[in-house]
């Protein structure tokens, strides 16, 4: 069984890669962020994004390998995320990662990015104990997944709209608190009132029951951007750390109540965060009060865990190669790429 696995993360705005053993131990985690580039313009720039990989993968690759004390002969797979994410931006690392998998003579490996978000936390803690059901909360995805087992998912509800990521970032452009929006939010809540304003918690009812079973464990986030907008416009003398402390806990109430929901549901053993929005101390402080209420085990993962990096990529490649064997040279980037689900 392969050991040492070189993962490549391009996803969307930061180039990053990692060497990692039996998806254990990382010994080298290289992260090169283009959040400074990306910060003028509100959001990430394809274009902007797809050049900054270019210039940067070559030097961070070297520095993952120096920094793990590797070269091509230790390793025995490189690992790529071939999806979803920016199209530009996957190829950059998938060519990169398939050309040198044949220079060294070793396994290439497809990982899709929303597995690889499922593996940061056994990156940390390998003995989490399955089936666990996991909220994965980024800028462009909220799911909440039951992992039965490794490489064996069920996918229980997304968002219907926006991303719980996606509501932060815009919410923010309005309030003028800069790009990114989640951390520029979560800073200003801390001196607001989370109760100030009774903002809407779309699909969250006191009895999960009593919702359809297509929109249980779904989310939706759009019309609570547009009752903030509406309400500032109305308002424009509202304290603008409490419309961001209120706001963000309208998010966190609709997060963690379907999390706790899915827990129930399904007997999972545990709870795990994941994705960039994973770094908010709102929902963390939040989510371990539920897995305390449960009875369940939680996982947070550390802050640069939550944030796209090459390691969980590397992570999810080993339990890839071992399970299912090498992924085939013409596998292509797929910007829509779904989470591979059992049927």
């Amino acid at each position: 069984m392969s050991d040492v696995i070189l993962g490549i993360e391009t996803s969307c705005d930061e180039t990053a890669a990692a060497v990692v053993e039996r998806a254990q131990v990382v010994r080298s985690s290289v992260v090169s962020s283009q959040v400074d580039r990306h910060a003028p313009f509100g959001g990430v720039v394809p274009e902007i994004a797809g050049r900054a990989h270019v210039e940067r993968l070559v030097p961070v690759v070297a520095e993952a390998l120096v920094s793990a004390g590797a070269d091509g002969d230790d390793l025995d797979a490189v690992a790529a995320t071939t999806g979803p994410g920016l199209a530009g931006s996957l190829l950059i690392g998938v060519s990169a990662a398939k050309a040198l998998s044949l220079v060294w003579d070793v396994p290439f490996v497809s990982v899709n990015h929303l597995e690889a978000h499922l593996y940061a936390s056994f990156l940390e803690e390998p003995d989490l104990e399955l089936p666990l059901v996991v909220l994965l909360v980024s800028g462009g995805h909220t799911m909440l997944i039951f992992m039965e087992d490794h490489c064996r998912y069920r996918l229980l509800g997304s968002t219907l709209d926006d991303a719980a990521g996606e509501a932060f970032d815009k919410v923010a452009r309005y309030l003028g608190l800069g790009y990114p929006g989640g951390p520029a939010i979560d800073e200003l809540a801390v001196e607001g009132d989370p109760a100030a304003f009774a903002y809407p918690r779309s699909l969250v009812q006191e009895n999960p029951a009593t919702l359809p079973d297509d929109r249980r464990f779904a989310f939706s986030f759009s019309g609570l951007k547009t009752a903030v907008v509406s309400h500032v416009r109305g308002d424009p003398e509202a304290p603008t750390a409490d419309v961001a402390a209120s706001f963000q806990e309208a998010v966190v109430d609709a997060l963690v109540t379907k999390a706790r929901w899915a827990v129930e549901a399904t007997g999972a053993k545990g709870l795990c965060l994941g994705g960039g929005v994973a770094a908010n101390s709102r929902l963390r402080e939040r989510f371990l009060d539920v897995c305390g209420d449960l009875g369940v085990r939680a996982f947070l993962p550390s802050h640069a865990m939550c944030t796209d990096n090459a390691a969980m990529v590397a992570a999810a490649g080993w339990w890839r190669l071992s399970m299912f064997g090498p992924s085939p040279l013409d596998t292509g980037a797929d910007p829509n790429q779904g989470l591979p689900l059992i049927d």
